[in-house]
């Protein structure tokens, strides 16, 4: 009978982790073992009925897909940390949220779903809620609805903005966006004189954050994760 095999990098990528580049580097990084031996070559063949593989000491098996919703604190680059291996299973974040902003993130090993939330063409809204500094004019409002220039050559596309509430010195608003520049938000606030003070990312799609504690975790169904893909 004809042995089961698949190169290393392609044991990962079908396991649902990363794209085959993705992987490629974590091996030649030294982060995967087979058999509780290090291997840094990608094109490694591995018996896949017989060989063991582990990434970052995670045992790597074709399995059910996860999604998972996190309530990031601000102030880390990301505080999953341990809960992952409570999981026994690797799950990666899908898109980024910077340091300075908390809110929700997702986590999966799908990595069709992954792709499907991260295509620029996909649309998917994001609304995040902010704290800003200054009193907020008409004008303000209009400028971040309609677009206008956020540096490095880029402008924002339209958004939708809800006025939350306004103190003397401070301006709460709902920000919804459809795409995915860097630090987009902060660069918006910018461009109109505001510094944003505070920001969370309260939905994805249809997917809300709800009462999730922050730095903690939720485990998402097939219909709960699928509310995210939802414009």
């Amino acid at each position: 009978m004809k042995k089961a095999r698949a190169t290393l990098d392609r044991v990962l990528s079908k396991a649902g982790i990363a794209s085959r580049t993705t992987t490629r580097e974590w091996i030649e990084e030294g982060r995967v073992k087979v058999n509780g031996r290090v291997i840094r070559n990608p094109d490694h063949w591995v018996e896949t009925v017989k060989d063991v593989v582990h990434l970052d000491g995670l045992k790597i098996r074709e399995e059910k897909k996860m999604y998972i919703a996190l309530n990031k604190p601000g102030g880390v680059v990301t505080s999953f940390g341990d809960k992952r291996k409570k999981l026994d299973r690797w799950v990666f974040p899908v898109g980024r949220l910077d340091m300075d902003t908390s809110g929700l993130l997702i986590l999966t090993n799908d990595t069709q779903y992954g792709e499907a939330l991260l295509q620029p063409e996909s649309k998917i809204p994001k609304t995040y809620y902010v704290k800003a500094a200054g009193v907020f004019a008409a004008g303000d409002y209009f400028d971040l609805a309609y677009g206008l220039d956020i540096g490095r050559g880029e402008t924002s596309g339209r958004a939708i903005v809800r006025e939350v509430r306004v103190s003397d010195k401070y301006t709460w608003f709902e920000l919804t966006i459809t795409e995915g520049k860097n630090r987009q938000v902060r660069r918006m606030c910018d461009a109109i004189g505001h510094a944003v003070l505070k920001l969370v990312r309260i939905r994805i799609g249809d997917l809300s954050l709800g009462d999730l504690p922050v730095g903690q975790f939720k485990v998402l169904n097939h219909e709960e994760a699928q509310k995210a893909l939802q414009k």
